[in-house]
């Protein structure tokens, strides 16, 4: 759960006549800043064998202003020269350098490249890249900007370019390439649901999105490819190739999504009020997806991010609680200011208690050792086998029309089982898990989401092995309207009742100050859920995101 010194060593000193080693007398030597050796078992001391051959130091400490600037200039000036070994050797990783910038003219077809150096700051450098993509006659200018770092070796002392495909384009990350040609897949035009367009400039956050239906759907929606310049992704990436720029058009097809322009147009605005927030909302009936936003318009955290939880994995554990017959939600049960199991001591958040309450007080309340005192009951792999069977997670089979993670809960023992118990441990989400355990909770049946219907193209889609009884459903969803009237998200989803149900969640994140701020809710036919990641406790922070959907959704008829 989301909870060096020096050795000074001084040596007397003596007079000793010179050793024979070998046959070899070994004379002590002093040179001008240089220690004294001598010769043991044939060989250096350790310290000698740190000495170059002119008997230097390697040399240590922060870059100077002036390593910085003189390590950036020549490697930029090999660069925009063509100069490419003397380039590659002035990064920590010539070989991938050596590749990825022969790779630049060679198959992405850049040509007459100019850099421009900015202001350094510390050991990052700024730069400016003008270049023009050249390919069978056809010419595209190019302008972006990137930087690149220098770095000590610890090896030999000196100042080189820490080696990132970033510092060729911003867009590249290692393993990516970049090639310019006939696109292996062609474009297309995505619609919402009501039959507009969706672009990036409509919609900031879909660019992801669009990059994933293109390389889904570009070979099956009747379009004809064209030439472009493109990031073709590694092999060990989850994201999809993306377009950087257009030589001639091709042919786009077009493909109908589930998203509803009034709904995306609203998470990308309440997306812009957070800082590293996302958000997916879904019609639980049918596992249509609305609307996907995040405040990042990089990575899709909301279909791709892999996250703890917190608490609202509690509604998983719950639902495995109440199939058990372990508890239900008004039977008294403790949570006790700290549990300690497998030789780790748990605590609530603030260190809060309930002497006497019950089960639905708790989950209301979140209390996190009112979960956690379940293990001892448990066997491992109760909670992994709930996950999968009811909720569908952690199959890697979910086909919504776009790359997306499933969701993991491993397999664990001991104290990480207790903290996978309230979303810690090695359980890892999304805004589109999240959603989707919501839904399954509001409907009683998991319905896989999707952004595009499976009759366009026949696929397969999820479904899980068994339907929680109708008994548990009614108990999740008291427990989950207590926390909307009376919880941790009455805040949030205050107006909103009484057809309403929510649970909030904190995970905390090694090295980071705040706790990622979790919050899924359904009202009706709608379930969305976000988080915020850093930003503290998910009723402050991602509540008011989805609490805001669910109400202009309800508006809308939803």
């Amino acid at each position: 759960m989301g909870t060096r010194g020096k050795k000074k060593v001084a040596a007397g000193r003596r007079k000793a006549r010179p050793a024979m080693v070998g046959g070899v007398i070994a004379v002590a030597v002093v040179g001008a800043g240089v220690g004294a050796y001598a010769l043991y078992d044939g060989g250096a001391s350790a310290e000698a064998r740190t000495q170059s051959a002119d008997h230097k130091a390697v040399k240590k400490g922060p870059l100077t202003a002036a390593e910085v600037q003189t390590t950036a200039k020549r490697y930029l000036a090999d660069w925009q020269q063509g100069k490419v070994a003397l380039a590659a050797a002035t990064t920590d990783k010539s070989t991938a350098a050596t590749a990825l910038l022969t790779g630049y003219s060679k198959n992405a077809h850049m040509k007459g490249v100019t850099v421009t150096e900015g202001t350094p700051t510390g050991t990052k450098v700024p730069f400016s890249v003008k270049c023009t993509v050249s390919y069978k006659g056809i010419n595209k200018p190019m302008t972006y900007a990137t930087s690149l770092t220098v770095v000590r070796s610890a090896k030999d002392g000196k100042p080189y370019v820490q080696w990132h495909a970033s510092v060729v384009h911003p867009d590249l990350a290692d393993g990516d390439t970049l090639v310019t040609g006939e696109s292996g897949t062609p474009p297309i035009k995505a619609y919402d649901r009501d039959g507009g367009e969706l672009t990036t400039a409509k919609y900031p956050s879909l660019g992801p999105v669009l990059d994933g239906l293109r390389e889904k759907f570009g070979k099956k929606a009747g379009g004809k490819a064209g030439i472009e310049l493109r990031v073709v992704r590694g092999k060990k990436s989850k994201e999809s190739d993306k377009t950087l720029v257009e030589l001639s058009k091709g042919t786009p097809g077009k493909v109908k999504t589930t998203l509803s322009p009034t709904l995306q147009a609203a998470a990308e605005t309440q997306v812009s009020k957070q800082k590293n927030s996302s958000v997916v909302m879904m019609r639980p009936s049918t596992g249509e997806i609305l609307a996907v936003a995040n405040a990042s318009h990089g990575f899709n955290v909301a279909f791709q991010g892999s996250l703890a939880p917190g608490s609202t994995m509690k509604i998983v554990t719950s639902t495995m609680l109440f199939e058990k017959n372990l508890i239900t939600p008004d039977a008294s049960h403790p949570c006790p200011k700290t549990y300690k199991l497998a030789g780790w001591t748990f605590h609530n958040d603030d260190d809060s208690e309930i002497k006497k309450g019950t089960f639905k007080m708790a989950f209301g309340a979140s209390c996190n050792n009112a979960f956690i005192n379940f293990a001892p009951k448990l066997s491992n792999s109760d909670l992994t086998t709930e996950a999968q069977q009811v909720y569908g997670l952690g199959m890697n089979n979910w086909a919504i029309g776009v790359p997306t993670f499933d969701g993991s809960v491993p397999v664990q023992s001991g104290a990480q089982m207790g903290a996978s118990l309230i979303g810690q441990g090695g359980v890892r989400m999304n805004p589109l898990n999240m959603a989707s355990v919501a839904s399954t909770v509001d409907t009683g049946t998991f319905h896989q989401p999707y952004l595009v219907s499976p009759t366009v193209d026949n696929r397969t889609i999820a479904k899980a092995s068994r339907t929680m009884s109708s008994t548990t459903q009614a108990q999740l969803k008291e427990v989950m309207k207590y926390t909307a009237d009376y919880g941790t998200a009455a805040q949030a989803m205050s107006g909103l009742g009484p057809d309403y149900g929510a649970k909030t969640g904190s995970a905390e994140v090694d090295g980071q100050k705040k706790p990622n701020g979790w919050f899924t809710a359904y009202k009706g036919d709608l379930v969305a859920a976000g988080v915020v990641q850093a930003g503290g406790h998910g009723g402050d922070t991602a509540g008011p995101i989805v609490a805001a959907l669910l109400k202009l959704g309800a508006s809308l008829g939803g």
